[in-house]
């Protein structure tokens, strides 16, 4: 009986110190570009536009960058009337095409009506930064 506790006990030790050593592991690329994903979305969401436009790549020049602000106004007014706004945004999954060099981001649009949209971000590394392409 003591011998069958004591294996326990050292099943026990080796579980809490894989998951500790699972816990502590760094996150995946594929997590690391959904986040900065989410997190574009999430301005966008609260009507900071510019630092969604922060993450678009290539959206250097002023006159195209002026043109995008009215495109974000006007897509989350259309947003609002249609479907109450979107209220949350959501990671699904991520995967990367190695040859292409680009992550695809699936996250889903969570509305005020209660309707739900998944979407695909393509995203690219820029400058050490992932912005959506």
């Amino acid at each position: 009986m003591r011998r069958k506790k004591l294996a326990d006990l050292v099943h026990l030790a080796w579980l809490v110190m894989l998951v500790a050593i699972v816990a502590c592991s760094e996150p995946s690329k594929e997590e690391l570009v959904s986040l900065a994903a989410k997190g574009y979305y999430d301005h966008l969401i609260h009507g900071e536009y510019e630092q969604f436009m922060e993450g678009v790549h290539h959206a250097d020049d002023p006159e195209y960058r002026s043109q995008l602000l009215e495109n974000y106004r006007r897509f989350m007014a259309a947003q609002q009337s249609s479907h109450g706004g979107i209220r949350e945004v959501r990671i699904v999954r991520a995967k990367t095409d190695t040859i292409q060099q680009y992550t695809n981001v699936f996250l889903t649009l969570c509305f005020g009506d209660s309707t739900n949209e998944e979407i695909v971000v393509p995203m690219v590394e820029q400058d050490g930064r992932w912005r959506m392409r």
